[in-house]
Protein backbone atom coordinates (compact mmCIF):
# COMPACT_ATOMS: atom_id res chain seq x y z
CA UNK A 1 0.00 0.00 0.00
CA UNK A 2 1.39 3.40 -0.98
CA UNK A 3 1.93 6.19 1.53
CA UNK A 4 -0.73 8.32 -0.17
CA UNK A 5 -3.22 5.46 0.25
CA UNK A 6 -2.20 4.92 3.87
CA UNK A 7 -2.37 8.60 4.77
CA UNK A 8 -5.83 8.66 6.38
CA UNK A 9 -5.00 5.61 8.51
CA UNK A 10 -1.54 6.89 9.46
CA UNK A 11 -2.96 10.31 10.31
CA UNK A 12 -5.46 8.63 12.63
CA UNK A 13 -2.65 6.77 14.39
CA UNK A 14 -0.41 9.82 14.60
CA UNK A 15 -3.05 12.25 15.81
CA UNK A 16 -5.03 9.77 17.88
CA UNK A 17 -2.29 9.27 20.43
CA UNK A 18 -1.33 5.68 19.59
CA UNK A 19 2.39 6.43 19.67
CA UNK A 20 2.06 8.55 22.80
CA UNK A 21 0.26 5.66 24.50
CA UNK A 22 2.95 3.25 23.33
CA UNK A 23 5.67 5.53 24.72
CA UNK A 24 3.87 5.74 28.07
CA UNK A 25 3.55 1.97 28.22
CA UNK A 26 7.18 1.29 27.28
CA UNK A 27 8.70 4.22 29.12
CA UNK A 28 9.96 7.56 27.90
CA UNK A 29 13.50 6.23 27.41
CA UNK A 30 12.52 3.42 25.02
CA UNK A 31 13.70 4.25 21.51
CA UNK A 32 13.31 0.92 19.70
CA UNK A 33 11.92 -2.59 19.96
CA UNK A 34 13.73 -5.81 19.00
CA UNK A 35 11.87 -7.88 16.41
CA UNK A 36 12.76 -11.37 15.19
CA UNK A 37 11.58 -11.58 11.56
CA UNK A 38 12.18 -13.54 8.38
CA UNK A 39 14.36 -10.63 7.26
CA UNK A 40 16.54 -11.03 10.35
CA UNK A 41 16.81 -9.60 13.85
CA UNK A 42 15.88 -5.89 13.86
CA UNK A 43 15.66 -2.97 16.20
CA UNK A 44 12.71 -0.91 14.94
CA UNK A 45 11.65 2.62 15.87
CA UNK A 46 8.62 2.42 18.16
CA UNK A 47 6.89 5.22 16.20
CA UNK A 48 7.31 3.60 12.79
CA UNK A 49 3.95 2.23 11.67
CA UNK A 50 5.14 1.10 8.24
CA UNK A 51 8.34 -0.98 7.98
CA UNK A 52 8.56 -1.43 11.76
CA UNK A 53 4.90 -2.36 12.02
CA UNK A 54 5.18 -4.89 9.16
CA UNK A 55 8.19 -6.54 10.77
CA UNK A 56 6.61 -6.79 14.21
CA UNK A 57 3.07 -7.72 13.14
CA UNK A 58 3.71 -9.83 10.03
CA UNK A 59 7.26 -11.02 10.67
CA UNK A 60 8.60 -9.81 7.32
CA UNK A 61 8.97 -6.85 5.01
CA UNK A 62 9.62 -6.64 1.27
CA UNK A 63 10.38 -10.33 0.74
CA UNK A 64 9.16 -10.22 -2.86
CA UNK A 65 11.70 -7.50 -3.71
CA UNK A 66 14.42 -9.41 -1.88
CA UNK A 67 13.65 -12.59 -3.84
CA UNK A 68 13.79 -10.59 -7.08
CA UNK A 69 17.13 -9.11 -6.02
CA UNK A 70 18.53 -12.54 -5.15
CA UNK A 71 18.10 -13.59 -8.78
CA UNK A 72 20.87 -11.14 -9.71
CA UNK A 73 23.46 -11.95 -7.02
CA UNK A 74 25.90 -14.72 -6.24
CA UNK A 75 28.98 -15.11 -4.04
CA UNK A 76 31.03 -12.91 -6.42
CA UNK A 77 28.55 -9.99 -6.38
CA UNK A 78 29.18 -6.63 -4.73
CA UNK A 79 25.92 -4.84 -3.89
CA UNK A 80 25.35 -1.14 -3.22
CA UNK A 81 22.17 -0.27 -1.30
CA UNK A 82 21.36 3.46 -1.43
CA UNK A 83 18.72 4.30 1.14
CA UNK A 84 19.22 1.24 3.35
CA UNK A 85 16.82 2.38 6.11
CA UNK A 86 17.18 -0.10 9.02
CA UNK A 87 18.63 -2.82 6.79
CA UNK A 88 15.62 -4.94 5.78
CA UNK A 89 17.13 -5.42 2.30
CA UNK A 90 20.86 -4.98 2.96
CA UNK A 91 21.04 -7.48 5.83
CA UNK A 92 19.26 -10.48 4.24
CA UNK A 93 20.93 -9.96 0.84
CA UNK A 94 24.35 -9.88 2.53
CA UNK A 95 23.87 -13.61 3.19
CA UNK A 96 23.89 -14.28 -0.58
CA UNK A 97 26.68 -12.11 -2.00
CA UNK A 98 30.32 -11.13 -1.55
CA UNK A 99 29.74 -7.70 -0.01
CA UNK A 100 27.12 -5.04 0.66
CA UNK A 101 27.72 -1.31 1.08
CA UNK A 102 24.69 0.35 2.69
CA UNK A 103 24.14 4.13 2.46
CA UNK A 104 21.65 5.84 4.79
CA UNK A 105 21.06 9.58 5.30
CA UNK A 106 18.65 9.68 8.26
CA UNK A 107 20.82 9.92 11.41
CA UNK A 108 18.18 8.32 13.64
CA UNK A 109 17.62 5.45 11.24
CA UNK A 110 21.36 5.02 10.66
CA UNK A 111 21.87 4.23 14.35
CA UNK A 112 19.36 1.38 14.05
CA UNK A 113 20.99 0.19 10.81
CA UNK A 114 24.37 0.02 12.54
CA UNK A 115 22.93 -1.89 15.51
CA UNK A 116 21.06 -4.26 13.20
CA UNK A 117 24.19 -5.05 11.20
CA UNK A 118 25.92 -6.02 14.45
CA UNK A 119 22.93 -8.00 15.74
CA UNK A 120 22.88 -10.09 12.55
CA UNK A 121 26.68 -10.55 12.55
CA UNK A 122 27.02 -9.22 8.99
CA UNK A 123 30.78 -9.34 8.49
CA UNK A 124 30.50 -8.42 4.79
CA UNK A 125 28.21 -5.41 5.33
CA UNK A 126 29.59 -1.87 5.49
CA UNK A 127 27.33 1.00 6.58
CA UNK A 128 27.92 4.64 5.68
CA UNK A 129 25.96 7.66 6.91
CA UNK A 130 25.48 10.18 4.11
CA UNK A 131 22.91 11.36 1.58
CA UNK A 132 23.59 10.51 -2.06
CA UNK A 133 23.61 13.58 -4.31
CA UNK A 134 25.21 15.01 -7.45
CA UNK A 135 27.54 17.26 -5.45
CA UNK A 136 29.06 17.50 -2.01
CA UNK A 137 26.64 19.60 0.04
CA UNK A 138 24.56 19.95 3.16
CA UNK A 139 20.84 19.19 2.81
CA UNK A 140 17.75 19.96 4.79
CA UNK A 141 16.32 16.53 5.55
CA UNK A 142 12.80 15.63 6.71
CA UNK A 143 12.81 12.77 9.27
CA UNK A 144 9.33 11.28 9.04
CA UNK A 145 8.03 9.75 12.26
CA UNK A 146 5.10 7.52 11.35
CA UNK A 147 6.85 6.18 8.25
CA UNK A 148 10.58 6.60 8.88
CA UNK A 149 11.31 4.95 5.52
CA UNK A 150 9.60 7.93 3.91
CA UNK A 151 12.22 10.38 5.23
CA UNK A 152 13.63 12.52 2.44
CA UNK A 153 15.50 15.63 1.35
CA UNK A 154 13.38 18.75 1.78
CA UNK A 155 10.78 18.55 -1.05
CA UNK A 156 10.61 21.40 -3.52
CA UNK A 157 6.82 21.28 -3.13
CA UNK A 158 5.86 20.83 0.49
CA UNK A 159 2.82 18.60 0.13
CA UNK A 160 0.87 17.76 3.30
CA UNK A 161 1.53 14.03 2.85
CA UNK A 162 5.21 14.61 3.66
CA UNK A 163 4.58 16.67 6.82
CA UNK A 164 1.35 15.42 8.41
CA UNK A 165 3.17 13.74 11.32
CA UNK A 166 5.17 16.86 12.30
CA UNK A 167 8.57 15.44 11.33
CA UNK A 168 11.82 16.86 12.64
CA UNK A 169 13.97 18.64 10.05
CA UNK A 170 17.74 18.31 10.31
CA UNK A 171 20.80 19.12 8.24
CA UNK A 172 22.66 16.13 6.79
CA UNK A 173 25.82 15.84 4.74
CA UNK A 174 25.56 14.67 1.13
CA UNK A 175 28.18 13.43 -1.30
CA UNK A 176 28.72 12.11 -4.80
CA UNK A 177 29.00 8.34 -4.45
CA UNK A 178 31.53 8.24 -7.31
CA UNK A 179 33.80 10.34 -5.07
CA UNK A 180 32.95 8.75 -1.75
CA UNK A 181 33.39 5.22 -3.13
CA UNK A 182 36.21 6.13 -5.50
CA UNK A 183 37.29 3.30 -7.82
CA UNK A 184 35.00 0.76 -6.12
CA UNK A 185 32.97 -1.48 -8.40
CA UNK A 186 29.42 -2.64 -7.72
CA UNK A 187 27.58 -5.25 -9.75
CA UNK A 188 24.11 -4.45 -8.39
CA UNK A 189 22.68 -1.12 -7.18
CA UNK A 190 19.47 -1.07 -5.12
CA UNK A 191 18.05 2.42 -4.58
CA UNK A 192 15.14 3.58 -2.38
CA UNK A 193 15.61 7.26 -1.52
CA UNK A 194 12.17 8.87 -1.71
CA UNK A 195 12.60 11.28 -4.60
CA UNK A 196 16.35 11.94 -4.50
CA UNK A 197 17.06 9.44 -7.29
CA UNK A 198 17.79 12.12 -9.90
CA UNK A 199 20.44 13.74 -7.72
CA UNK A 200 21.99 10.46 -6.54
CA UNK A 201 22.22 9.07 -10.08
CA UNK A 202 23.99 12.22 -11.23
CA UNK A 203 26.71 11.60 -8.66
CA UNK A 204 27.24 7.92 -9.49
CA UNK A 205 27.66 7.77 -13.25
CA UNK A 206 30.96 5.92 -12.92
CA UNK A 207 29.34 3.34 -10.62
CA UNK A 208 26.44 2.87 -13.04
CA UNK A 209 28.79 2.38 -15.99
CA UNK A 210 30.03 -0.89 -14.50
CA UNK A 211 26.86 -1.99 -12.65
CA UNK A 212 24.94 -4.82 -14.28
CA UNK A 213 21.61 -4.09 -12.58
CA UNK A 214 19.83 -1.07 -11.09
CA UNK A 215 16.77 -1.55 -8.86
CA UNK A 216 14.90 1.69 -8.26
CA UNK A 217 11.58 2.80 -6.83
CA UNK A 218 9.45 4.80 -9.27
CA UNK A 219 6.97 7.21 -7.67
CA UNK A 220 5.51 10.06 -9.78
CA UNK A 221 4.79 12.44 -6.89
CA UNK A 222 8.41 12.08 -5.74
CA UNK A 223 9.68 13.14 -9.16
CA UNK A 224 7.24 16.01 -9.32
CA UNK A 225 7.34 17.30 -5.73
CA UNK A 226 10.68 16.25 -4.25
CA UNK A 227 13.18 16.60 -7.09
CA UNK A 228 11.11 18.60 -9.58
CA UNK A 229 12.28 16.72 -12.66
CA UNK A 230 10.62 15.05 -15.62
CA UNK A 231 10.79 11.40 -16.67
CA UNK A 232 13.09 12.40 -19.54
CA UNK A 233 15.47 14.20 -17.18
CA UNK A 234 15.59 11.15 -14.90
CA UNK A 235 16.29 8.83 -17.82
CA UNK A 236 19.16 11.02 -19.05
CA UNK A 237 21.07 9.69 -16.03
CA UNK A 238 20.03 6.04 -16.53
CA UNK A 239 19.61 5.25 -20.24
CA UNK A 240 23.30 5.51 -21.22
CA UNK A 241 24.10 2.57 -18.94
CA UNK A 242 21.27 0.07 -19.46
CA UNK A 243 19.49 -1.60 -22.36
CA UNK A 244 16.40 -3.20 -20.78
CA UNK A 245 13.76 -2.31 -18.19
CA UNK A 246 11.52 -4.69 -16.24
CA UNK A 247 8.43 -3.20 -14.57
CA UNK A 248 7.13 -5.75 -12.02
CA UNK A 249 3.76 -4.07 -11.48
CA UNK A 250 3.03 -4.36 -15.21
CA UNK A 251 4.86 -7.63 -15.81
CA UNK A 252 6.63 -6.22 -18.88
CA UNK A 253 10.21 -5.93 -20.11
CA UNK A 254 11.06 -3.25 -22.66
CA UNK A 255 14.16 -2.11 -24.54
CA UNK A 256 15.91 1.25 -24.11
CA UNK A 257 13.93 2.96 -26.87
CA UNK A 258 10.74 2.30 -24.88
CA UNK A 259 11.95 3.46 -21.43
CA UNK A 260 10.48 6.93 -21.85
CA UNK A 261 7.11 5.82 -23.19
CA UNK A 262 6.47 3.27 -20.44
CA UNK A 263 7.59 5.46 -17.55
CA UNK A 264 5.86 8.57 -18.91
CA UNK A 265 2.58 6.67 -19.11
CA UNK A 266 3.03 5.53 -15.50
CA UNK A 267 3.86 9.11 -14.49
CA UNK A 268 0.79 10.51 -16.25
CA UNK A 269 -1.48 7.97 -14.52
CA UNK A 270 0.18 8.26 -11.07
CA UNK A 271 1.29 4.64 -11.24
CA UNK A 272 4.13 3.73 -8.88
CA UNK A 273 6.33 0.66 -8.59
CA UNK A 274 8.37 -0.47 -5.57
CA UNK A 275 11.29 -1.55 -7.73
CA UNK A 276 11.68 -1.22 -11.48
CA UNK A 277 14.75 -3.08 -12.73
CA UNK A 278 17.22 -1.77 -15.31
CA UNK A 279 19.70 -4.28 -16.81
CA UNK A 280 22.53 -4.16 -19.35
Amino acid sequence: MRLSEMLPRLKLFALGGTNKLRRRMLGANTQALLVNSRNGLFLVDIEDLYVGRHLSAKGEYGLIEIQRLKQHVDWETNVLVVGAHIGTVAIPISQHCRSVTAIEANPRTFRLLRFNALANECSNLRVIQTAASDKKENLQFVMSRVNSGGSKRMPLTREYMYFFDSPETVTVGADRLDDLLNNERFDVVFMDIEGSEYFALGGMQKILSSAKVLFMEFVPHHLRNVSGVSVDQLLERISPHFSALFVPSKGITVSADQFGGVLQEMFDHEQSDDGIVFTK
